[in-house]
């Protein structure tokens, strides 16, 4: 065998191993969808959207979130972050986001919104990636790595940054 067949061969050896590893990670570690719902009457002056999607650690936050709101007079919309295309933030008191660092970047669709959208006085942003540092240039945001016993603090987070932005009952 030649040493240029050799070479080919190697070559595509180390990329058909690259291709199968990163099809493995998305495979691994991305994110299931979320069913969108709703929590209280569409018609409160208070309106809050949750666009999240779907892990251990980001159901519970979620949970955590809404059980602590589900008493108010509020209306919460969770959907999927892959929604967040069709969201206009002029509609919402509140927006949280909760979304994942896959393969060195952010979830598009939360990128693509945040980039446009972000305002600290409207929007908390949660990102989650393998070393619990990655977020988005410019966004100010709760950075970690999905531990679950990090659910109660940061779901604490959001409801104190909610309790600020919507008025007292």
């Amino acid at each position: 065998m030649t040493f240029r067949r050799k070479l080919i061969l190697i070559i595509g050896g180390i990329t058909l191993l690259l291709l199968l590893f990163l099809v493995w990670y998305k495979v691994t570690f991305s994110m299931e969808p979320v069913a969108t719902y709703e929590i209280n009457d569409r018609n409160e002056s208070q309106k809050i959207l949750i666009a999240t999607q779907g892990s251990e650690y980001k159901n519970d936050v979620v949970k955590d979130v809404v059980e602590s709101l589900r008493g108010k007079t509020a209306y919460i919309k969770v959907i999927d972050v892959s929604l967040l295309q069709d969201v206009q933030p002029d509609q919402w008191n509140a927006i949280v986001v909760l979304h994942t660092w896959e393969i060195w970047k952010p979830e598009e669709n939360a990128r693509v919104f945040l980039k446009k959208y972000y305002s600290s006085e409207k929007i908390f942003v949660v990102t989650t990636s393998g070393s619990g540092e990655e977020k988005i240039e410019g966004v100010d945001a709760i950075t970690g790595a999905s531990i679950l016993k990090d659910v109660p603090r940061h779901s604490r987070g959001i409801i104190s940054w909610l309790e600020l932005q919507l008025p007292p009952e």
